[in-house]
């Protein structure tokens, strides 16, 4: 290690690249390929449709100011995994790590698995590509993204920056031709417009779920809780990231879904597997080819951020004991490089295991438990500690809808389809206990272990960060 160089965390992420990061997170592939669940619950309806995807676009900045309290208040790496700690003890900020642990690599292999059919599928023009195939350039890619994770920020900033401009702006094209060729005013483009509110009405449970179908497409406001302590000046960018992001991200929904209408029937956006290459097909049959590149270029990017992001949690987890000291290392480009080698591990496992990818996704549920718990927490401490002194201090109103949001979100999969893998899911969760109660709660220590530590910390060349000058 260079001697006169600190090794930590420093803020370095501004205005410009929280906006990009925020925005990467919240667009992600569904927006190219299956914007028809709102629809399809909505009856059809295609006045209310547009109006449900305002109104979700609501419902994500109420949940996204709720972790704007977290980051701001608690502006640390893994904001989020710490309000729970300081709120709820030791026990369940370790069951919500344990969860994340498994749901973070889950998230980034099926990324990567997904980024591979794209990929390849255009190879295969006649029939479905080979599982190997697939499953080979999935391992590749997250590897490379871990190799890039573990390179430092300047290499994440800067392809997170491109891949952010080329999203934006294939979605552009899409946005301007529709609204193009609505003005045109031809009658097969306009008249699905006119009288937009005659169509059925859905009944409250069609309502209900085509208001979660939207509200999915916004999740992943709460994400700048991982890179809090990254952020500089958490007090006023992380607000301006917000109110930056989300409307843009809302316009630009509002206008792809109206272009996708205008161009094409609700029917035929129904029976299509992937709306924009139907959409292209009919617009600009000569760019089909640019689709599948764009879905690529945003799930490699979204892949990138979520190695980047789950990294800080598992370097918090080490720095607060939940994991071993090991963990809470950086190597000489101040990237947390075991965390990121255990996401990337545990993801490649997953992606060859295919069968654990069943597992991950029951845990989603789990994980919407946890949004509940956050949003309490944040009631909890306003009324425990109401001359404790914040930053910011989120509408109280919004805490209670985050909170009505997220049971729902838990309650609506247990009532519509019960399954014997949530239950599997409970086990789970409560094997949490195997590691905590030796390993924390009693603090066994293993001295094998303890050489295991020195050795890699040799072999990788990684040390305990130093102390930051703004911590």
């Amino acid at each position: 290690m260079d001697e006169g160089k600190k090794i930590h965390l420093k803020r370095v992420f501004g205005y410009y690249w929280g906006t990009s990061f925020l925005i990467i997170n919240i667009i992600g592939a569904g927006i190219f390929v299956a914007p028809k669940g709102v629809l399809k619950y909505s009856c059809m309806n295609v006045g209310l449709s547009l109006c449900i995807w305002a109104g979700c676009a609501i419902l994500a900045m109420m949940t996204t100011l709720c972790s704007a309290e977290i980051g701001i208040n608690f502006p640390c790496s893994g904001s989020n995994y710490y309000f729970i700690r300081r709120c709820f003890g030791s026990l369940i900020a370790f069951l919500n790590l344990w969860t994340l642990l498994f749901v973070g690599p889950g998230t980034v292999a099926s990324q990567a698995l997904l980024l591979a059919e794209y990929s390849i599928q255009p190879f295969y023009p006649t029939c479905s590509a080979p599982n190997l195939s697939k499953k080979c350039l999935a391992l590749a890619t997250l590897w490379i993204v871990g190799i890039l994770n573990s390179r430092g920020v300047k290499e994440v900033t800067w392809l997170q920056t491109a891949s952010t401009v080329l999203k934006m702006s294939v979605l552009g094209l899409i946005s301007l031709s529709g609204v193009v060729l609505l003005v045109k005013g031809r009658k097969e483009n306009v008249e699905r417009f006119q009288n937009a509110f005659d169509g059925e009405f859905p009944d409250a449970s069609q309502l209900t779920e085509a208001i979660f179908q939207g509200y999915f497409a916004y999740s992943g406001g709460g994400c700048f809780t991982y890179i809090a302590g990254e952020l500089k000046n958490p007090r006023k960018t992380i607000p301006r990231i917000i109110f930056t992001a989300l409307p843009l991200v809302t316009i630009v929904y509002l206008l792809v879904n109206i272009s996708y209408l205008t161009v094409l029937t609700p029917k035929e956006i129904l029976s299509s597997d992937a709306v924009a290459i139907t959409w292209t097909d009919r617009v600009f049959p000569s760019l089909t080819w640019i689709i599948p590149f764009a879905i690529s270029a945003s799930l490699f990017s979204t892949l990138l951020i979520n190695v980047f992001e789950s990294s800080r949690l598992i370097y918090i987890a080490g720095q607060q004991g939940h994991l071993p000291l090991l963990f809470n290392t950086l190597n000489s480009y101040s990237s947390p490089f075991l965390s990121v080698l255990l996401i990337v591990t545990v993801g490649s496992l997953a992606i060859v295991l295919t069968n654990l990818t069943d597992l991950i996704n029951y845990l989603y549920f789990v994980v919407s438990f946890w949004s509940v718990l956050s949003a309490i927490g944040i009631l909890k401490r306003r009324f425990q500690e109401p001359d404790l002194p914040s930053p910011y201090k989120v509408f109280l109103p919004f805490p209670l809808a985050a909170m009505a949001i997220g049971l729902c979100l838990v309650l609506i999969p247990l009532v519509k389809s019960p399954s014997m893998h949530y239950v599997y899911v409970l086990l789970f969760l409560i094997s949490g206990l195997l590691f905590y109660i030796p390993l924390i709660h009693f603090k066994l220590r293993l001295v094998w272990f303890e050489k295991m530590t020195c050795y890699l910390q040799l072999l990788f060349n990684i040390c305990l960060p130093d102390v930051s000058d703004e911590q």
